[in-house]
């Protein structure tokens, strides 16, 4: 227990490094709010790391008093973690524990407080099912894989997903519940927020079906800015971006076809090969497929953001070249998208519905036997009829 009543401008000073926080490792608890009834109290201990008296915590024969004045040896900490300190894990927490806690939280503090208003994002998280699995995105994994590039701008997500949706994606209404839901929550919590200026940028997280994710782009457009991210698998799950960057054999590559046809097929062939053979079955043999691809298709290709800009570089110019063959015959082009999440939104950002084609996207279903249509985006932006 302390002895020493700190002075109020180091008591002050104190406060202000930590930010009002516990500065107990991996304990972000608000020290001037109760967490249950949200009153606004003081909660908070300033404790000694080493004693303020020889026979302290931590007490030093010399140390103790030259330092119970010294904002180095103050800690700022709930009453859970002052007493575990002080009294039960006493043993376990010497006196260089406590202060790498205290230097790392204060840097923390520091880096946080210190953002200017063009590195703060609205974070935006999207999730559907995925066949049978459900797919969900954390706050937290995406709040960690922004920074330091961006920082959230609000301590919550824009959340626009179906939680606990018993809808699976070879239900016949599935496309059409989907489709309006989304739409409606991007009206509803996005675009008034973009019109009025309270939105500046956003950092997307999204797991669902690829017709869905390519929905999303749409509703983003090209307009606001906006950073799209990859969830990797290997080595380590995880939003952020990998420092090794994508390998010599990730350029992307346009593959057109020989001959003319009246229907035109684009196979985004990214994670997964995808032939011709596998889309003359659904539009018949009258088809003429394109193929953006990349010489080894892999589900851990989108590494970086400098590959994500290339992708719309190259799509831009090819929906650009693929919508003047599309008007000369039904108007349409059909997607066939085995690709990153990643992908498939900013395929949606890119496309401008007064300058290219509708794209008809279509779903890799098992349980159909193939590829089904699933939604239109563009000029018919709506989920086709099944």
């Amino acid at each position: 227990m302390s002895h020493t009543s700190v002075p109020v401008p180091i008591r002050c000073q104190l406060w202000g490094r930590a930010g009002g926080r516990c500065q107990y490792d991996g304990c972000p608890r608000l020290l001037f709010r109760d967490d249950l009834t949200q009153l606004e109290m003081n909660g908070a201990y300033i404790a000694h790391i080493i004693a303020d008296k020889e026979t302290g915590p931590r007490g030093h024969p010399v140390l103790s008093e030259r330092l119970k004045e010294d904002i180095s040896n103050l800690m700022l900490l709930c009453d859970v973690h002052h007493r575990l300190v002080d009294r039960e894990g006493l043993d376990d927490h010497p006196v260089e524990r406590l202060q790498a806690m205290k230097v790392a939280q204060e840097a923390r503090i520091e880096l946080a407080t210190s953002i200017a208003p063009e590195k703060q994002s609205h974070v935006l998280l999207y999730g559907a099912n995925v066949g049978q699995h459900a797919s969900s995105v954390e706050y937290s994994q995406a709040a960690r894989a922004m920074t330091p590039a961006w920082f959230p701008a609000e301590p919550r997500a824009i959340e626009l997903g179906t939680r606990n949706s018993s809808a699976v994606d070879h239900d016949p209404a599935y496309w059409i519940g989907e489709a309006k839901h989304l739409r409606l929550q991007f009206e509803t919590q996005v675009r008034g927020r973009l019109q009025l200026g309270q939105i500046r940028h956003v950092s997307v997280f999204a797991l669902a079906p690829q017709p869905l994710l390519v929905l999303l782009g749409t509703l983003l457009s090209d307009i606001p800015a906006a950073e799209v991210y990859q969830r990797h698998r290997e080595p380590v799950p995880g939003w952020d971006w990998r420092a090794d960057g994508p390998s010599a054999d990730s350029s992307f590559l346009v593959h057109r076809p020989s001959t003319r046809a009246t229907r035109i097929a684009l196979a985004l062939a990214l994670s997964d090969e995808l032939s011709a053979e596998r889309i003359v079955p659904v539009l018949g043999t009258d088809v003429e497929v394109w193929h953006l691809t990349v010489a080894k298709p892999r589900h851990d290709l989108v590494r970086s953001r400098q590959q994500l800009v290339e992708f719309r570089n190259v799509t831009r110019d090819l929906l650009n070249e693929m919508t003047r063959r599309a008007r000369e015959g039904e108007g349409v082009i059909h997607v066939f998208p085995a690709a990153p999440v990643s992908a498939c939104v900013e395929l949606g950002r890119v496309l401008q519905p007064k300058a290219h084609a509708v794209l008809r996207l279509y779903d890799q279903n098992a349980k159909a036997g193939g590829f089904v249509p699933a939604l239109d985006v563009g000029a018919v932006p709506e989920a086709l009829e099944q």
